[in-house]
């Protein structure tokens, strides 16, 4: 790894100094790590090669020279879904390699029968691939290394958490969801296991998480909005997902005694706001008081609403019920090695490993403070970054998500900024309907390569 590169990934084991760096010192360091990163994947990966050609781009000197070497984010699912229909997997091995940095010719994929073993296949020739599923039912395919893998675990072993604990080996630790998978989710449990978990103290669902499984759903739910599912597709679409959801709620309900049990003790507990509520329940059945859980236990709760019917005042139920926990919280992506914590403020801060960049809607023109109609520093739009970290792929990528970024200097922490505020939605489910500007010409590079 290059040094410039290396000494800013580095800082987060100092996450006092790695979150309260001045960004006027910390900018010319990104840019000449981020001018090295380029200078090698300019020649692995062809497709860095044609948007740098395209862009007219040879050198990375400030942040506007970085955004249109960066990838949209739809680009790790730009594969023809006909492929893994299929089983052409080695159509879906080309396409994977105009993604990657190694050689995926080791892999063989004779006899490969589904995307999961598929994806056996990539981790037994040593590509650590993850995949990631949509709501339309199509997989993100996610290529890094095995260091990447340690270098992400340190990551995590500093950030999660912060700024109000530090992980160490001491604690229950409880995660709301299956804990073995080739996935991006199940790697964030493994790693907090790594980092956090008490030997012989670690809970999770049982059944290991299928992306075949997962995305048949999902394409299932999708004929069935548009009405192409026949009645008998229908049928059993709903028979099988009721007995796979009875099983889950008495393996939930059997997990939530254990996590109930465990409430004098600083637990480790992370979970969807649906699972958190099934907890609750428990607790009032068993009649545990709310606030019954250890001052110094760590709780984190997150999505998984849509579909379920949950009360209005679900967060404050559940907030209420585990009462002065550690809450704390970060801003991350399935694409991202390194989270951005969030601090006291409920602000977002960055990882020096990380340049930030917030573009326009179409992800073609970057943002400043300037672009602040209000004058008060901030700028809304999509967010983008490099992620200095991969060895695997290309770290560059422009996300669906629109922030609030503010240039202050400081932070209301007292930190140096800038910082995203946290109020981060979505643009346009990926797709169609979420356009950026350079989607559809890498699209094009893709097919072409896939296809010749």
């Amino acid at each position: 790894m290059s040094p410039n590169r290396s000494t800013l990934l580095n800082l987060v084991a100092d996450p006092a100094r790695a979150y309260d760096l001045l960004a006027a010192e910390l900018l010319p360091l990104q840019m000449a790590a981020a001018q090295e990163l380029f200078d090698e994947r300019v020649t692995q990966i062809p497709l860095v090669r044609q948007r740098a050609h395209d862009a007219g781009i040879t050198a990375i000197r400030t942040p506007q020279d970085l955004l249109p070497l960066l990838f949209a984010h739809t680009v790790y699912k730009s594969y023809p879904q006909s492929l893994i229909d299929q089983g052409r997997w080695d159509r879906m091995l080309r396409w994977l390699q105009t993604l990657s940095v190694a050689d995926l010719g080791n892999v063989d994929v004779k006899g490969v029968a589904d995307v999961d073993e598929f994806l056996e296949r990539l981790w037994a020739a040593g590509h650590c691939v993850l995949a990631s599923s949509g709501s339309g039912g199509k997989c993100s395919f996610l290529n890094h290394t095995l260091g990447d893998r340690e270098l992400k675990t340190r990551h995590f072993k500093y950030t999660s958490g912060w700024p109000f604990a530090r992980s160490a080996h001491d604690r229950a630790l409880f995660w709301l969801g299956p804990i073995e998978g080739r996935n991006s989710a199940v790697e964030a449990a493994q790693i907090n296991r790594a980092n956090w978990g008490r030997p012989g103290s670690m809970y999770a669902l049982k059944a290991p998480l299928r992306m075949v499984d997962v995305n048949r759903a999902a394409a299932m739910r999708k004929k069935m909005a548009d009405g192409s599912a026949t009645p008998g597709e229908i049928a059993a679409f709903e028979a099988e997902a009721a007995a796979k959801a009875e099983r889950g709620r008495a393996e939930m309900a059997a997990l939530a005694d254990v996590i109930l049990d465990h409430r004098d003790e600083p637990i480790m507990l992370s979970g969807m706001w649906g699972q958190h509520m099934m907890i609750v329940q428990r607790a009032r059945e068993r009649g545990i008081a709310d606030g019954s859980f250890h001052p110094q236990a760590i709780v984190m709760a997150g999505g998984g609403v849509k579909g379920i019917a949950l009360p209005p005042d679900y967060k404050e139920q559940v907030d209420r019920f585990y009462g002065d926990v550690i809450r704390p919280g970060a801003y991350g992506m399935t694409e991202l090695s390194q989270m951005m914590p969030r601090c006291e403020a409920g602000r977002y801060h960055r990882a020096p490993g990380l340049v930030w960049l917030v573009s326009d809607e179409s992800g073609e023109r970057l943002l400043t403070a300037a672009d602040d109609a209000d004058a008060k520093g901030h700028a809304t739009g999509r967010f983008a970054f490099l992620d200095l970290l991969y060895e695997g792929r290309w770290g560059g990528l422009i996300s669906g998500d629109k922030v609030t970024i503010d240039f202050s200097e400081r932070c209301p922490c007292g930190r140096h900024g800038p910082t995203l505020l946290d109020t981060i939605t979505r643009y346009a489910q990926s797709g169609p309907d979420d356009a950026i500007g350079c989607a559809g010409t890498i699209d094009a590079y893709i097919r072409g390569a896939v296809e010749a």
